[in-house]
């Protein structure tokens, strides 16, 4: 069983930075791959950034050149570095673990990030 908790979110305004980061507990295989997705009410989850355990990564168009995703794998921790913040990046922000297997996916309780105009 995997635990993971969010923090760093907030208030910031547009063309701020924030950094979330996302400590997980329990066992992190390196075949796990850690991300973070947001969500903004009444419209589906959607991917911000992924990477996998040797460093690889994909990002969503809208955050590329923004937000950094990185992995810290002796603490079980993945940050965003989030920069150039616009109000469209408002959403809840959830770290995820996916395993090999379908069964292995876990999810953060989320953490609002709001950016003001």
């Amino acid at each position: 069983q995997v635990q993971l908790v969010e923090s760093g979110g907030g208030l910031v305004q547009a063309g701020g930075s924030l950094r979330l980061s996302c400590a997980a507990s329990g066992s992190i295989f390196s075949t796990d791959v850690m991300g973070w997705y947001r969500q903004v009410p009444g419209k589906q989850r959607e991917l911000v950034a992924v990477i996998r355990s040797g460093g690889s990564t994909n990002y969503a168009d809208s955050v590329k050149g923004r937000f950094t995703i990185s992995r810290d794998n002796a603490k079980n921790t993945v940050y965003l570095q989030m920069n150039s913040l616009k109000p469209e990046d408002t959403a809840i922000y959830y770290c995820n673990v996916r395993g090999a297997i379908a069964t292995r996916l876990y999810w953060g309780q989320g953490t609002q990030v709001t950016v003001s105009s």
